[in-house]
Order: structure tokens, then C-alpha cells, then sequence
């Protein structure tokens, strides 16, 4: 098992903790990884776009002028979509980007993630912040110590006093185990393991 550094707030080592390979020590497949990301991406897409066709125009459908004998093109009713105002021909409408991936390979890419972070050394076990009240400079202290600016923070529980005073610090995230994503491993520089939330991603992996 990889063994790594337990730090507390003052970034002083004072433990160790076991990491299991099967999760944090597997081979990186980056076709996965995109797999995955893309994914998730699409499934933030609004698809909200929508036109007009011609019959969701309002107007009148009389024909604007005879057929023949004015020298002009054939015109039906305004709603035309040849004509200005008129509905719109082959435009957008809703629709959902999701697809799905299979959930052996989501947990797969999770476990690649998790070990791209520990392979390139961006990967800190924090044994807690100890924030006694709401203080986002006390929280930019503790950053500042630890020397990380740009980093995905995984809880085990709600802390209240961490999620408001990280809440306005820029390039800084905080996530409950349960939502720990591939996408937001790999946009943040750095993850922040609580030892806490260390035992809660095995058990959510183990299986």
C-alpha cells in the first residue's frame, strides 16, 4: 500500500495513512479519463436553444397576393419562413446531451483520477482545518501554510464553518465524498484529503 504524510493545519506531519493500491495505485488510461469528462460535460449542457417554425408564428395565413399577373415570386401566407418574420426552417429545439457510461468504468476513471493525483504528488492527507469560527482569512491562512492555492477539498460530513469561509476564496472547491467526480479532480491542481474522508472514499470504491 502507498503510505502517505498526515499533515495538520500548521502543515507539520503527524501521522501516516495507508492508501489502498486497487483505488489510488492503478495505471492511467487517459481514453477513460475522456470518456468520463465528456460525459459529465454534456450533461451540464443546457440544450435549451429553440426557434419558431411556422406554425408557431402568429399571423394572419391569407396569401399575401394573387398568384398570378404581378410580376412578383408566388407567396403564400407571412408566416413563410422565405420572408422576414416568418418561422424558421430545420432550427433547434430542446433537447438533452446526456448519454450514459457503463458504472464499472465511471468507478474505474474515479480510481485513475484519484491515482493521477498521487503519482504526480498533488495529492495532501489533511488531519483537519480546525476552523473554530466563519473567517475566510483564517481559512487563506491555513492554504497559505500548506502552500496550495488551486485545490478540491473532499469532506467526510458538512462543516459549515469550512464551506463559508472557502466559499469566495478563488480556485477553491468543497465537495462531500459522495460527490467526488472525475471532472473536478482533474480541473483542480491539487485534492485535499481529509483522513476522514480517506476511509469514506475506499468504502464508496471498495465494492
Amino acid at each position: 500500500m502507498a503510505v502517505v504524510d498526515v499533515l495538520n493545519n500548521k502543515a507539520e506531519k503527524i501521522d501516516q495513512v495507508n492508501l489502498n493500491d486497487d483505488i489510488f495505485s492503478i495505471s492511467v488510461k487517459p481514453d477513460i479519463l475522456h470518456q468520463v469528462v465528456t460525459m459529465q460535460l454534456a450533461g451540464k449542457r443546457s440544450g435549451t436553444a429553440s426557434v419558431k417554425n411556422r406554425s408557431d408564428i402568429k399571423g394572419s395565413t391569407r396569401k399575401l397576393y394573387r398568384q398570378k399577373g404581378t410580376g412578383q415570386a408566388r407567396r403564400g401566407s407571412a408566416k413563410s419562413p422565405l420572408l422576414r418574420g416568418g418561422g424558421v426552417v430545420f432550427g433547434p429545439h430542446p433537447k438533452s446531451w446526456r448519454f450514459k457510461v457503463p458504472k464499472k468504468v465511471k468507478a474505474l476513471a474515479l480510481k485513475m483520477a484519484l491515482s493521477s493525483k498521487l503519482s504526480e504528488e498533488q495529492l495532501i492527507v489533511l488531519d483537519g482545518f480546525g476552523l473554530e469560527r466563519i473567517k475566510t482569512s483564517d481559512f487563506t491562512k491555513i492554504m497559505q501554510t500548506l502552500d496550495v492555492d488551486n485545490v478540491l477539498i473532499i469532506t467526510d460530513e458538512i462543516d459549515a464553518n469550512l464551506i463559508l469561509s472557502s466559499r469566495n476564496v478563488a480556485g477553491v472547491k468543497v465537495l462531500k465524498v459522495a460527490g467526488l467526480n472525475v471532472y473536478d479532480i482533474l480541473k483542480y491542481k491539487h485534492l485535499l484529503l481529509l483522513t476522514s474522508s480517506v476511509e469514506g472514499i475506499e468504502r464508496r470504491l471498495a465494492a
